[in-house]
């Protein structure tokens, strides 16, 4: 009657070692570390940087007790702050010769304690949130109102391009706000018009007048493709300040989305506010320019010439020397799009280049004059230039065209970002700002830590009090609810809050509920005369309804929060969502495995430890009469 078979009792322990597995991590704590990433877009982050890490420290006398390298930095963990300190300095020194112009970002950090066979299985610690470690919270305002003007404006500016080619005379274009007007002098110019914005600009609605002897057409942007545009520049600048924030040396940021046109950034550990707000608000400018290939350009590629007037030396991404002309053709406000991909004729990565009418004629004129001359693309970050690539003008370009050349996907990918992501795809300010020192983000931790364990003792004393034995196994349970809540956030690489940690409390206290639904309902089936053996199986059996509907009525609370919440109030509703599943397991098909295991093989059963069965008062009248 009480007893589990075999598997039941495998799947506990599989859980419970899986969870033990994935919780150890956030008990070893952090130790002080160094961090490199990259201050540009253009440097990249791979084992040759790691090995220039390595072999700097070797040879300061640092042995870093771990060095690892992840997408965006390489992170040497030590034993002492003293050591972290001297190899930031060190690091410093050898990676970053010029201050003025830093290749790399030397910051100091903080990793996991936890050793490498737990990282092997990727059991890593949760991330702590910004009111737990300290550092900048900004909320951004983006202006969608300039998003859409730009828009207009391209819009317009295409408008202008193609009149030209349908050889519309004597149309004048204009722009007020986000509304395009064109003016004719006849009607057949219009009927023109209105097939072209039929045929070429899908997200336009027209309507047309006549006034007096002139007919004027006043194209709209679409509502929904208004939506479709602010949420494309809202994206653009989130992808913007992910590149951006790789500076700061932040292990884990929060860049998303509040509202519709406001974006939430918090960078945990960072307490120099000034930097933060530079580069946040940093802009990075693309450029198109010819290669001076003349015999002074290409003497001064190779050094044995000085630079030729009117034009500049700037280096590639290899270290590479290249000679480009001063005089700027397109910059990244003409280009509206860059998408990788595969040319279908040599099935080689390329990139796919989309400019707006003014970038589109420029480079189409340009192309006819320079056939097989080189065009270099360059990015400009605090005013300084490198060079993205310079390939040569095969044919005649357009609206659109592709590069393609020597790259493979990897590279085709990263310079389609990099072309994207230059700048801001809308204009932001900062309307809101606070810092939270790393003491306040301590005492937070050490009084949230302190809040669960009193919680948890006082349930224990209570439920071992008034059960007895059954309330040690409640309370061992509701430690396995515990183990598995923090096991199943860290699987998450969920980033904990002090939100969270009320949550965490307010689990504790939801999860005995169901152990105290089932003891109570043991204890009433031994009141009312049942075996021990009979009140254990029954008193689990029929308290599982009522534990099931409480618990999803809880449950739907907590949906609720997640879905229409917002920042804290979502870190709390995740947490309490987890807390409430892990506790249906712990508290119900756990607890059972226990009683049955220390109850289920007793066959001559005579009585229970679970606390004084208290009698109704009729049956005590009942028993003092006979």
């Amino acid at each position: 009657m009480n007893r589990y078979p075999v598997w039941k009792y495998a799947i506990i322990i599989v859980v419970l070692l899986v969870g033990l597995i994935y919780a150890l991590p956030n008990f070893f704590g952090e130790a002080p570390a160094v961090q490199v990433s990259s201050a540009k877009s253009t440097v990249k982050i791979d084992a040759g940087t790691q090995a220039r890490v390595a072999e700097a420290l070797k040879a300061a006398g640092l042995a870093p007790d771990l060095l690892t390298l992840d997408a965006s930095s390489v992170r040497a963990r030590f034993v002492t702050t003293d050591e972290q300190l001297k190899a930031r300095d060190v690091l410093q020194r050898t990676l970053v010769p010029d201050p003025s112009d830093p290749p790399y970002v030397v910051a100091l950090n903080l990793l996991s304690r936890s050793p490498s066979w737990l990282a092997a299985l990727r059991a890593y610690p949760m991330y702590l949130g910004l009111d737990l470690r300290g550092g900048v919270d900004f909320l951004l305002q983006v202006d969608m109102k300039g998003a859409i003007d730009k828009k207009a404006e391209s819009f317009a500016n295409d408008l202008r391009s193609g009149l030209r080619d349908k050889n519309v005379r004597g149309a004048a274009v204009t722009r007020n706000g986000q509304t395009i007007e064109v003016r004719f002098r006849d009607a057949a110019a219009l009927e023109t018009t209105k097939a072209l914005i039929q045929d070429q600009f899908p997200d336009l609605a027209t309507v047309d007048s006549q006034e007096g002897s002139e007919w004027r057409l006043t194209a709209t942007i679409k509502p929904e493709a208004a939506r479709r545009l602010q949420d494309a520049a809202l994206k653009q600048n989130i992808t913007t300040l992910h590149n951006r924030i790789n500076e700061l040396g932040v292990a884990e940021p929060v860049i998303q989305q509040q509202g519709l046109d406001r974006i939430v950034v918090q960078l945990p550990g960072v307490q120099d506010v000034a930097k933060a707000k530079d580069i946040l608000g940093r802009t990075a400018t693309l450029e198109m320019r010819l290669v001076d290939e003349s015999a002074e350009g290409r003497a001064a590629e190779t050094g044995s010439g000085p630079v030729p007037f009117g034009s500049e030396k700037f280096l590639d991404r290899e270290g590479r020397t290249v000679i480009v002309k001063k005089q700027v053709l397109v910059t990244g406000e003409n280009l509206t799009d860059a998408q990788p991909g595969f040319d279908s004729q040599t099935q080689q990565p390329k990139v796919d280049l989309t400019m707006d009418a003014k970038g589109g004629r420029i480079m189409r004129d340009v192309s006819r004059e320079n056939y097989r001359k080189r065009m270099a693309m360059l990015i400009f970050e605090k005013g300084k230039g490198q060079v993205l690539t310079a390939p040569s003008i095969n044919g005649e370009l357009g609206n659109r065209f592709q590069i393609s050349g020597s790259m493979n996907v990897v590279e085709a990918n990263d310079l389609a970002l990099l072309l994207r992501a230059g700048s801001l795809a809308a204009p932001m300010e900062i309307i809101q700002e606070r810092t939270i020192g790393p003491s306040l983000g301590a005492d937070n931790i050490q009084k949230g830590f302190d809040s669960v364990m009193y919680g948890f003792a006082a349930i224990m004393v209570f439920m071992c009090v008034y059960y007895m034995l059954f309330g040690l196994f409640s309370s061992i349970a509701l430690a396995v609810n515990l183990l598995l809540l923090v096991a199943i956030l860290s699987m998450l690489q969920a980033t904990l809050t002090l939100p969270g940690i009320a949550a965490m409390a307010l689990a504790i206290g939801v999860a005995i509920d169901s152990n105290v639904l089932i003891n109570e309902r043991v204890r009433e089936e031994l009141r009312n005369g049942a075996s021990p053996q009979a009140a254990i199986h029954a008193g689990y059996d029929r308290a599982w309804g009522t534990i099931l509907d409480s618990n999803v009525t809880t449950l739907i609370a907590g949906i609720a929060l997640l879905a229409f919440g917002s920042g804290p109030v979502r870190g709390f509703a995740v947490v309490h969502c987890i807390g409430i599943v892990t506790s249906m397991f712990s508290a119900v098909f756990f607890s059972r495995g226990l009683v049955n295991l220390w109850y289920g093989r007793k066959k001559k059963l005579r009585s229970l430890s679970i606390g004084t069965v208290w009698k109704p008062a009729a049956d005590q009248a009942a028993a003092g009469a006979k």
